[in-house]
């Protein structure tokens, strides 16, 4: 897909990130045709920090890209607090509309309770970042778009890596009867979305299945796919990878069903410290992740093993095009999770 993402000249938007996401703003300062916004932060010796814009922002309209996960040097809650500050700086210093773009959104997972007296994280996390006067949030590929929608109660944008997906995958599909696989069945909404798109773009018709997974207390167990594989590819298509168990069942049990290639794609590569030994043990051709959470981290937990091969693709790309088009009052749905009517 062609990203349009060129701001008009005659444009009032300003799109700041903080330090730790300089390089994914710079990267899509440089598709919309304009200069990162100036800022400062500085850290004092006893833990707290000040965060402030060093351009005016008033009656703009301003956009912060920020993805909130945790790295070596700030943990997700570090993030947090940094940007809501960042965030209330900018709405009393006069922005005239303020988003917040969040590529990777914390606590999403954690957005129902499962056990008594379970926290509903992703709630929580809304109603704090909604105390900073925030007009819009847009997130790529939540865990759960429509408990994301009902966290917030300003508007919210699920965008969808998949168009991205399609373009790396077709290719390599070629000319093959395909498949795509939701790893449970929760995510066949997801699957089905890309499955769309895929068909589309290889103008033939492509199946759908899903794994029966089943998690308590950390453990995961099932395997049973329901759908068609034999000698199809399948794509096995995930919000994230954290440790890789979810992704080496998925694979194994497609394998055993008689796919005769098998290709991963997760929007976010959490890599969690265990996730190497899953991941040597998946027997797949290919992953493809984005670069929602920082590259070091892929190369730091995924960089060995006996996987084929991880491809990560750029989401500032579709980021700055859903500015663009936010800004000019353009239509978003092809980048969204909602299907586009044919």
């Amino acid at each position: 897909m062609a990203f349009d993402a060129e701001l008009p000249e005659d444009h009032h938007a300003a799109v700041f990130a903080l330090d730790s996401g300089r390089a994914l703003l710079e990267e899509v300062c440089r598709a919309l045709g304009v200069e990162p916004g100036a800022h400062e932060e500085r850290d004092f010796v006893d833990g707290e920090h000040k965060i402030r814009p060093l351009q005016a922002v008033r009656g703009r309209d301003v956009f912060v890209v920020q993805s909130l996960y945790s790295e070596a040097d700030l943990s997700v809650n570090d993030k947090l607090m940094r940007v809501f500050f960042f965030l209330s700086a900018l709405r009393d210093a006069g922005a005239d509309r303020l988003t917040l773009l969040a590529p990777y959104l914390s606590y999403a997972r954690k957005d129902r309770r499962t056990k008594p007296r379970d926290p509903v994280s992703l709630r929580y996390l809304a109603q704090h970042l909604e105390t900073a006067g925030l007009d819009r949030v847009v997130a790529v590929d939540v865990h759960n778009p429509s408990a994301y929608e009902n966290a917030f109660r300003v508007p919210t944008i699920a965008l969808t890596a998949a168009p991205l997906f399609v373009d790396a995958l077709a290719p390599r599909i070629g000319a093959r009867q395909a498949v795509v696989v939701s790893p449970d069945a929760g995510g066949v909404k997801r699957a089905e979305r890309f499955r769309q798109d895929l068909e589309r773009r290889l103008g033939r018709s492509v199946a759908l299945a899903f794994v029966e997974k089943f998690r308590s207390g950390g453990v995961v167990w099932g395997g049973t796919v329901v759908g068609a594989m034999e000698g199809r590819v399948a794509v096995v298509l995930d919000d994230l990878i954290s440790t890789g168990t979810t992704l080496a069942g998925a694979a194994a049990a497609c394998r055993e069903r008689g796919a005769g290639a098998v290709y991963a794609a997760a929007t976010h590569g959490v890599f969690s410290d265990t996730a190497g030994d899953p991941l040597s043990e998946a027997d797949v051709d290919r992953v493809v992740i984005t670069d929602t959470v920082r590259p070091a981290l892929h190369h730091k937990k995924a960089g060995g093993g006996d996987v084929r091969g991880i491809d990560r693709l750029g989401c500032a790309p579709l980021l700055a095009a859903t500015i663009q088009r936010l800004h000019t009052n353009g239509s978003i749905i092809e980048f969204t999770s909602v299907q586009a009517p044919p």
